[in-house]
């Protein structure tokens, strides 16, 4: 590469410094978003845990697919420069059209908090994100290349510090970003009612990339742009094409067999380029059975995330977000690649030979282990959530609004004993349409029951007044937060509110609507036109609570203990840190298959094949999120914890098959390889070795143009592809 001579400082470049802060701000822009992406499907788009998987899953799935057509855009036709302005722009707008879709105002005419025409705000959701998928997948094997193309080739040293840098910025956006983008979703805005904050979490990384595109729009001036030189891709789907079609054509008897198929394309191309395609079809076809470890890794952003919002997630001093526990991830990763590589793999390879194909197999069943524990950890979420009705059952609780203990008879229950001013502990379950109940001095009364729903009896003071019956919740509270409701037992209305909160103003002998309120200390006020007391409770995440205010309540300063909770929903019992292991188990898994993986790939292929390899990678994960699609949206597993079971028994499976695969598996040198050829070449006329060198010339420049720099630099030929 023919680098002009443009200002440099240290030795490097100064247009390098413009594309290192582009991947900074790209990264964090994608990271964030992705972060927050599947609750907002669940929570805001109103979408059952299933259906937020599939789509999760379908946009990550395009994001590796994509990566394929911007090499070939840049390759084949603009040029890297052209393709990272043009597929940013396009970007850009994918995350506004995004922060757009979830502002819940634009469309909340009524103002209770809810869009009123959800198909708008999934029609715009569903348009970012096809964007965002065209714009991130696109750039992405474009940038890093682009950045090894300032350097010239003298410039190794610095051109490898770039790369590290580089990966090092992947890292810091992902990692700074998943920190963030949860918390700004957890605030409450809104013009007409204040919800959680979908708008401001996608809009931050939607700013972000915007100064990435500037960013990189400034430096325009100082970059070395090479030229599109053809793309390797291209040349070899069309010569595999080529030897199809022509073993198609010839495959009577009277045509002599060739040894491998590949050899029916020597009559039209060059066997040194048949000779390299053969080594890459021969680790492509390793890469069969592994999506499937990308089916269990990339749920970490989906399942295990939707599994966090049932769990506490208080670790005293900081509170943690379900969302943000996907952080552990990049910081598992900074920690164990350093680990791995100077202290367990030498450690290991005294005991036996590590080799790169059986490290990947420990990789898949470290996968497989996480999925093994997420099941465990689901079995002890399971444990501690409440058991609802079916759609042929009724629950019911009952609640003595009198100052005095009442004893209550139901037909074929024991009779139960309610203090004053309380309810009983638990739901009792019924499968028929009503029940008969009494107490002392009045008559038996028969309450309807409602099917598939929760209840309380609002039994009052005086047994003879009417009876109220509330609708209580059949599903825990969403996103972590309390839901809590008011019974006022006194004789006049009063209002009920929190700094955040209007619970509202309650009538006499009635109820409250639910409020929801975040975990920690809250406190209520509550007052009449003339006097105020103040009620305070300690809050976890996910519980449902009924407030009742006695009839004997003397509103003033000393209320506290006057007031009596009912818990009609245990809080998140299960500890965020019991998913540290599975998350532990993922990344330990991510860093012995996917950095090996790439590594190996590359030491068994021909330089100027790396990009083709790339492609493979990225489509065996796109293959994996299908994978997850397919099962969230045709299995319907009724378990969480059977699901996580299951998935890691398929990747066990298919561990066992790539151990079988790889122990016939023979290691080549590519170099050797080519070498023979052209020993072959100096052994024909001279015409014959001018053709082969003139087909490994094309070869090599279609390698530049696939992202290849240097081709004695394989540890920069690693990090660029690993990027």
């Amino acid at each position: 590469i023919s680098v002009s001579a443009d200002p440099k400082v240290l030795g490097y470049p100064i247009s390098i410094f413009f594309i290192v802060v582009n991947e900074f701000c790209e990264r964090f822009s994608y990271y964030g978003m992705r972060a927050v992406l599947v609750l907002y499907f669940k929570y805001f788009l109103r979408w059952d845990n299933d259906l937020a998987t599939s789509i999760y899953h379908t946009f990550v799935a395009l994001c590796y697919l994509t990566p394929i057509l911007g090499a070939i855009i840049a390759d084949s036709w603009l040029g890297k420069f052209k393709t990272i302005i043009y597929l940013s722009i396009v970007y850009a707008i994918g995350q506004v059209t995004m922060a757009v879709s979830a502002i819940h105002d634009i469309t909340d005419k009524d103002r209770d908090g809810t869009p009123d025409n959800m198909t708008f705000h999934v029609a715009m959701s569903m348009v970012g994100l096809f964007l965002i998928a065209l714009g991130t997948g696109g750039i992405k094997p474009c940038v890093s290349a682009f950045g090894g193309d300032q350097f010239s080739e003298h410039q190794v040293r610095q051109r490898r510090t770039f790369f590290s840098v580089f990966y090092l910025c992947i890292n810091g956006g992902s990692l700074l970003s998943t920190i963030i983008t949860p918390i700004l979703r957890a605030q409450e805005c809104g013009i007409y009612t204040q919800e959680k904050c979908y708008s401001l979490a996608f809009g931050v990384p939607a700013a972000l990339m915007v100064v990435a595109l500037v960013v990189f729009i400034v430096g325009s001036g100082m970059y070395y742009k090479a030229e599109p030189q053809g793309n390797i891709m291209l040349d070899v789907c069309k010569c595999i094409g080529f030897a199809i079609s022509n073993r198609v054509r010839h495959r009577g008897k009277q045509y002599p067999k060739r040894k491998h198929w590949m050899d029916w394309a020597e009559d039209r191309y060059d066997k040194l380029l048949i000779a390299q395609i053969k080594m890459v079809l021969k680790v492509l076809f390793l890469y069969i059975p592994l999506p499937m470890f990308w089916t269990l890794f990339d749920q970490k952003g989906s399942r295990w995330t939707l599994q966090a919002t049932t769990m506490d997630g208080n670790f005293g001093a900081l509170v943690i977000q379900p969302d943000q526990m996907q952080t552990v991830n990049p910081i598992l990763i900074l920690t164990l690649v350093p680990i791995m590589d100077s202290l367990i793999y030498p450690l290991i390879q005294k005991c036996v030979n590590f080799t790169p194909l059986r490290r990947m197999t420990v990789g898949m069943l470290m996968a497989a282990i996480a999925f093994v524990c997420a099941g465990l950890v689901q079995i002890e979420i399971d444990k501690t959530l409440p058991t609802f009705p079916s759609a042929s059952q009724s629950q019911l609780k009952l609640l003595n609004m009198g100052n005095s203990p009442l004893t209550v008879n139901l037909t074929g229950l024991d009779p139960i004993d309610l203090p004053a001013g309380r309810a009983n502990d638990e739901y009792i379950m019924f499968e028929g349409d009503n029940v008969n109940i009494s107490v002392v001095n009045l008559e038996m009364k028969t309450i309807p029951l409602a099917k598939g729903k929760r209840q309380t009896l609002l039994i009052p003071s005086n047994t003879a007044e009417e009876w109220l019956l509330t609708d209580d919740l059949i599903a825990k509270p969403e996103q972590g937060s309390n839901a809590v409701r008011f019974v006022n037992g006194m004789g006049m209305a009063l209002n009920v509110s929190t700094p955040g909160v209007y619970v509202g103003l309650i009538d006499s002998s009635y109820y409250s609507n639910y409020s929801l309120v975040n975990n920690g200390k809250i406190i209520f006020t509550i007052w009449s036109d003339t006097q105020a007391c103040n009620y305070s409770r300690e809050f976890g995440f996910g519980s449902s609570y009924t407030f009742y205010i006695p009839g004997n309540l003397v509103v003033g300063p000393n209320c506290q203990n006057d007031i009596t909770a009912t818990e009609d929903i245990k809080p998140n019992t299960a500890h965020m840190a019991l998913q540290i292991p599975q998350y532990f188990f993922i990344t330990a898994g991510e860093v012995m298959f996917s950095v090996t993986g790439l590594e190996f790939s590359y030491s068994q292929a021909p330089n100027n094949m790396k990009a083709v390899l790339q492609a493979g990678w990225l489509l065996t994960v796109a293959i994996g999120n299908f994978i997850v699609l397919i099962v969230a949206e045709v299995a319907k597993i009724p378990e969480q914890w059977a699901e996580y079971i299951l998935f890691a028994s398929l990747l066990i499976v298919v561990c066992v098959i790539f151990s079988i695969m790889a122990h016939f598996y023979t290691y080549i040198n590519p170099a050797e390889i080519e070498a023979q050829f052209m020993k072959k070449g100096d052994d024909n006329d001279e015409d014959d070795k001018k053709q082969l060198q003139k087909g490994m010339e094309m070869v090599k420049r279609n390698s530049t143009g696939s992202h290849s720099y240097d081709g004695d630099d394989d540890d920069d030929e690693r990090k660029k592809t690993k990027m």
